[in-house]
C-alpha cells in the first residue's frame, strides 16, 4: 500500500516522511482492492469513498492525448465531422489497448443517451401540438414592451433554468422550437436565439442534478445541494451579461 497524501482539517500536508497521523486525518491510499479491507483495519482507519483511478504510462498518456487533439484537429479543419472524428479517436483508444474493451463500455453512460433520445420526440411534440408557440407566447407577453435584445436575454435566462433541472442537451432540444417561434414573433432573426439555446444549455451551474460533472464532484467535494447555486448564480449573471452583447455583435437580430 502506498501513501499518495495526508489532509488535516481540510488542508493538504507537505513532506509526509516527517508526519504523525492524527485522529480526523484523512489519508489518500493506493493498494491493489483485495488488499485494502485488511490493511485498513491493521491502520485503524475507516473507508471514506472509492476513487476509480491507476497510475497510468507515459506512453498511454501521449497516445491518447493525441489521438484527441487529432480528432479535434480534423473536425476543425473540416476534414471529417465531428461524431466521426471522435467516435474513430474513441474506437482507437480500444484497438491500441489505451482502454479495454470492457472500460469503453462502462464508460458509456446509457441513462444519459437514452434521455436525450426521449427528449427529441418531445422537444417535436412541443413544436407539433402548439405547446412551442404556447410558451413563446408567454415569453413574448413578457417582453413586449422591452426591447428585441431583452426578449433574447429571456430565452437565454430561461434555457439556463431548463438546464439546470434536466440534461442540457434535453434542454436545448426543447427550447430550440421555443427560441424560433420567439424570434419569428419579434420579426427577428433566429441565430441569436438558437445561439442563447445552446449558450445557456451549457450552463448548469445552479444544481447538482443539471450535469453529470456537478454530480460527480458533490461527494469527494463535501459539497451541498445549495452550494452550488450560491457560486453559480453569480457567474450565471456573468455569462448573461457576456453573452447578450457579443451574440448581438457576431449574431444580429
Amino acid at each position: 500500500m502506498s501513501l499518495l497524501a495526508v489532509a488535516r482539517e481540510g488542508a493538504p500536508l507537505h513532506r509526509l516522511k516527517d508526519q504523525r497521523f492524527r485522529v480526523g486525518d484523512v489519508l489518500l491510499l493506493q493498494a491493489p482492492a483485495e488488499a485494502v479491507p485488511s490493511a485498513l483495519l491493521s491502520l485503524g482507519c475507516l473507508p471514506l469513498a472509492e476513487r476509480g483511478l491507476r497510475v497510468g504510462s507515459p506512453r498511454k498518456l501521449v497516445l491518447g492525448v493525441s489521438l484527441f487533439v487529432g480528432a479535434i484537429a480534423a473536425t476543425a479543419l473540416r476534414l471529417l465531422p465531428p461524431h466521426v472524428a471522435l467516435a474513430a479517436a474513441a474506437l482507437a483508444t480500444v484497438l491500441l489497448r489505451l482502454v479495454s474493451v470492457r472500460e469503453a463500455y462502462d464508460a458509456i453512460d446509457l441513462p444519459v443517451l437514452i434521455l436525450i433520445g426521449a427528449m427529441f420526440p418531445v422537444g417535436e411534440a412541443l413544436a407539433a401540438t402548439g405547446g412551442a408557440q404556447l410558451v413563446a407566447d408567454g415569453v413574448l407577453a413578457v417582453s413586449r414592451h422591452l426591447p428585441a435584445w431583452a426578449a433574447l436575454a429571456v430565452v437565454l435566462v430561461a434555457t439556463m433554468c431548463l438546464s439546470d433541472i434536466v440534461n442540457n442537451a434535453a434542454a436545448a432540444v426543447i427550447m430550440a422550437p421555443i427560441a424560433i417561434a420567439v424570434a419569428a414573433g419579434l420579426g427577428a432573426s433566429s441565430d441569436p436565439f438558437l445561439m442563447s439555446v445552446a449558450i445557456g444549455g451549457s450552463c448548469a451551474f445552479l444544481t447538482p442534478i443539471g450535469h453529470q460533472s456537478n454530480l460527480l464532484v458533490m461527494g469527494p467535494g463535501g459539497y451541498r445541494f445549495g452550494d452550488y447555486w450560491r457560486v453559480g448564480l453569480p457567474l450565471e449573471l456573468l455569462i448573461v451579461a457576456v453573452s447578450i452583447p457579443l451574440l448581438l455583435l457576431f449574431w444580429p437580430l
